[in-house]
């Protein structure tokens, strides 16, 4: 009896202690890195740069010159020290961050399943199908940040068909399929990332638009559109 009693608290325990470690992995930060670093931190890093447009080196897990200037040009871009230094502020303005490192699921989104990834891809497709990886994630962004705005519906679909909020719902050309890097710029928002700092509106300037747009604080510009609170 004894015995058994010793074996079933070594099991909790080791259920405990494995439990723990796999919430310090979930939640583990990026690492800082810098010229010479190397692994898949680095393929992170240089993916992510890639697939925006400021990286043009193969994607081999190595910290060099290459992967330096994509860093700095990307740094002076979003207003950082142009150090060539991935610390926390630069992770986080590409959009990788603990929950995104472990996770596919950001709660505080409140989205997370395969049909909602569809529908905001379709949105993100037909709004913004020919802007940069980006420019698509931000409009995606968007409408996430709606979904927690008090100021719009509380749910993807409520805002996404909100009446008059999206062309692409009047119009039905939300209905077409969305293409893989729309399905990617989808999943990439709804795991936290945010171009646009907090953003609400989005809008081509070169397109009629009603006035009061204007009147909202422009946070930034991606491709064609103009981003705003």
């Amino acid at each position: 009896m004894k015995n058994k009693k010793v074996l079933i608290l070594s099991i909790v325990l080791a259920t405990l202690f494995s439990g723990t470690l796999f919430c310090v992995h979930l939640f583990a930060q990026p690492a800082t890195l810098y010229w010479g670093s190397k692994g898949s931190d680095v393929i992170k890093l240089q993916t992510r740069l890639k697939d925006w447009g400021y990286f043009k080196g193969p994607v081999d897990g190595v910290f060099g010159a290459a992967t330096s200037r994509a860093v700095k040009n990307f740094q002076r871009k979003h207003g950082l020290t142009p150090d060539g230094v991935v610390g926390p502020a630069t992770w986080r303005a590409l959009g990788i961050s603990a929950f995104s490192r472990g996770s596919n699921y950001t709660p505080s989104r409140g989205v997370s399943n395969r049909d909602e990834i569809t529908l905001l891809a379709r949105v993100i497709n037909a709004e913004a199908g020919a802007e940069p990886y980006e420019g698509k994630v931000a409009v995606g962004a968007v409408i996430l940040n709606r979904v927690e705005s008090p100021s719009f519906p509380n749910t993807l679909a409520g805002v996404i068909y909100q009446p008059g909020a999206f062309e692409s719902v009047s119009n039905g050309t939300i209905n077409k399929p969305p293409s893989k890097e729309s399905l990617r710029a989808a999943q990439d928002a709804m795991n936290g990332w945010d171009p646009v700092y907090g953003a609400l509106y989005f809008w081509n300037p070169g397109k009629p638009v009603n006035k009061w747009i204007w009147s909202r604080k422009i946070i930034q510009r991606i491709g064609d559109h103009v981003f705003a609170r």
